[in-house]
């Protein structure tokens, strides 16, 4: 496997690999995104500003992850550890169903903290939705710390915030 940023002749491999995993969370009853989030408009943005990359075994897009700056404004809500701001924000983490627990979920992750030292950040910001207990859990196990919830979407249930420094 390999991480590589995305470009955009990627995007329906993406969607694809996005589908899936959706179909996945509906299955078991997590409703955190759905056919209109994250769509192909986001993700190409992401690939625009350079900031979304894919997880790629033999040819096929197993996952994804946008690494950037932007935290929504509830963030400002928390009581973040790195006080000096030197943060990245992981988005839209998702891999496909057939590939759950396979440790790609982790490799992303753990290839975000590497982005994170290399650009002399501190820390990684991330919220996940409370009805997503297995998210939740992975964050926890991956030694994020949670810090407290946030309300993102009107209709949608709390979402927590989890942080992590980076030595």
């Amino acid at each position: 496997m390999i991480i590589r940023k995305a470009n955009t002749v990627d995007i329906g491999n993406i969607m694809i690999m996005y589908k899936s995993c959706v179909k996945g969370m509906l299955k078991n009853d997590i409703d955190q995104w759905d056919d209109t989030y994250p769509n192909s408009e986001i993700i190409l943005a992401d690939i625009k500003e350079r900031t979304y990359f894919v997880a790629e075994h033999e040819g096929e897009i197993i996952g994804g992850i946008n690494i950037d700056k932007n935290q929504d404004e509830a963030y400002l809500n928390i009581k973040w550890t790195d006080k000096n701001n030197l943060f990245l924000v992981v988005h839209r983490l998702a891999v496909v169903e057939e590939k759950w627990g396979d440790g790609i979920g982790k490799a992303l992750m753990l290839f975000a903290e590497e982005v994170v030292a290399e650009e002399g950040h501190q820390s990684i910001r991330l919220d996940t939705y409370s009805r997503n207990p297995h998210a939740m859990e992975f964050y926890k196990r991956i030694g994020y710390t949670e810090l407290g919830a946030i309300d993102l979407k009107p209709e949608k249930d709390k979402y927590y915030c989890f942080e992590k420094i980076i030595k």
